[in-house]
């Protein structure tokens, strides 16, 4: 027992001697890191954010008919420089991973992903947002046809999807086929309900507006006057007989 003993307390004091030496030796590699940053010149805040630094980039592009000349961080996508620098609140950004739509833009008339595209690639471009569509107080076709078709209830996706159909129409006149063209050798000259639903599929309405958008669409494309999806509800009979007494109903 005494030899047990005296193997268990060198076992101890070889386990605390090389815990100790591995702190230390840690200790040294931490001392010697900072004494090596403290040497290191960093600039200065002033110098690291100025807009003449090398992380900058001076980009000039066209925004619905204004020239703007920037400087921004190429890392930058355009829907952030929209909405934080330009104040072109109408482009929204929903998943931010180019998936529902809703920060769609048209950049020389296509449809782009504002959240994917870096603004340091659109230097001399011409971007259209949905603040641009207009003209003066005459709404674009497709904005006036959104609104008579109800084709939005919370209106979160409602720019993009305006911008991607604004978008969408112009890919048909210049003969871009769908995943669902049954004859891709002649030109597109009329959409389908189908066509219209492929081609905007990248856009979605988690409201489920559906119906309404590709009767807005269709009757844009078409220049038929597509039926309305709606309308109001009749009163009832007793709705009736009490607004004829005087009497409003809740």
């Amino acid at each position: 027992m005494p030899e047990l003993t005296g193997l268990l307390q060198s076992r101890r004091d070889f386990l605390m001697h090389t815990a100790a030496g591995g702190l230390g030796v840690f200790a040294a590699d931490l001392l010697a890191t900072e004494q090596a940053l403290a040497q290191v010149e960093f600039p200065s805040p002033a110098t690291s954010l100025s807009v003449t630094g090398h992380r900058f980039v001076q980009v000039t592009f066209n925004v619905n008919g204004v020239s703007q000349t920037m400087d921004i961080d190429p890392r930058v996508v355009l829907v952030d420089v929209l909405r934080e620098h330009l104040a072109l609140t109408g482009t929204k950004k929903g998943c931010d991973q180019g998936q529902c739509g809703a920060c769609t833009v048209l950049v020389d008339g296509q449809r782009v992903l504002s959240c994917l595209t870096l603004t340091a690639g659109l230097d001399g471009r011409r971007i259209t947002t949905i603040e641009g569509l207009a003209e003066g107080d005459r709404l674009h076709p497709v904005q006036a046809a959104f609104i008579k078709h109800d084709a939005f209830q919370c209106g979160y996706c409602t720019p993009g999807q305006i911008c991607s159909a604004v978008g969408m129409l112009a890919e048909a006149q210049r003969g871009h086929v769908s995943h669902v063209t049954e004859d891709v050798a002649t030109p597109v000259s009329r959409l389908s309900d189908d066509e219209i639903r492929e081609r905007m599929s990248g856009n979605i309405c988690r409201c489920g507006a559906y119906p309404g958008i590709v009767a807005a669409v269709q009757e844009v494309h078409s220049g038929r006057r597509a039926a309305q999806l709606w309308e109001f509800a009749p009163p009832t009979q007793s709705a009736t007989a009490a607004k004829e007494a005087g009497h409003e109903t809740v």
